[in-house]
């Protein structure tokens, strides 16, 4: 019987994911052509990025990935600050397959940790469109007042403290805050 029921929690785990298909990043500091160039030139250099597509009136970058690439949300904001400017926003395009998520909860998908901020719980399927909530990825009032809808001291550092372990996760590890 305990076969059966850890087969079944093996396949459940399977099932249960979310791939990051696309990510808009909105910079701030733009003031000219050659300014977004220098972000495209920095973004399209990263490994894992297939595409590139600016838009110079909105400061923002339409970034599709290569096939299996890891994602990592902090390497993008890397390459824009390392250009010489920063991000406004961030917003990832994320295909669910039966995903659960709580809110003021965190969720481990395919390599990332995402902790939900003012959410319903709820299951998540198909495309949906995830906001990140950290510092350095939103304004700093934006950030402050999302501070209201969790007790846990990730936000404030973007890593998992001793409140974060409890769920296996190890102390240290990146922690991404995001909403729908």
């Amino acid at each position: 019987m305990k076969n059966i029921f850890l087969a079944i929690a093996i396949l459940f785990s399977f099932s249960a994911s979310a791939q990051v298909t696309k990510v808009t990043l909105q910079a701030s500091g733009l003031t000219c052509s050659m300014c977004s160039n220098s972000i495209n030139k920095a973004l399209q250099s990263l490994p894992s990025v297939e595409k590139v597509m600016a838009n110079i009136r909105t400061s923002s970058f339409d970034i599709t990935f290569k096939p299996g690439a890891n994602i990592d949300f902090d390497e993008l904001k890397n390459k824009v600050e390392d250009a010489g400017f920063f991000v406004a926003k961030l917003t990832a395009t994320v295909q669910f397959n039966n995903q659960a998520i709580k809110n003021d909860e965190h969720i481990q998908s395919n390599g990332l940790t995402l902790h939900f901020l003012n959410v319903k719980d709820q299951t998540l399927s198909g495309t949906k469109t995830i906001q990140v909530l950290d510092k350095g990825y939103v304004s700093a009032k934006e950030f402050k007042k999302n501070e209201l809808y969790t007790k846990m001291e990730c936000y404030k550092t973007g890593v998992a403290g001793t409140c974060c372990s409890k769920g296996g996760m190890a102390k240290g590890a990146r922690i991404y805050h995001v909403t729908i």
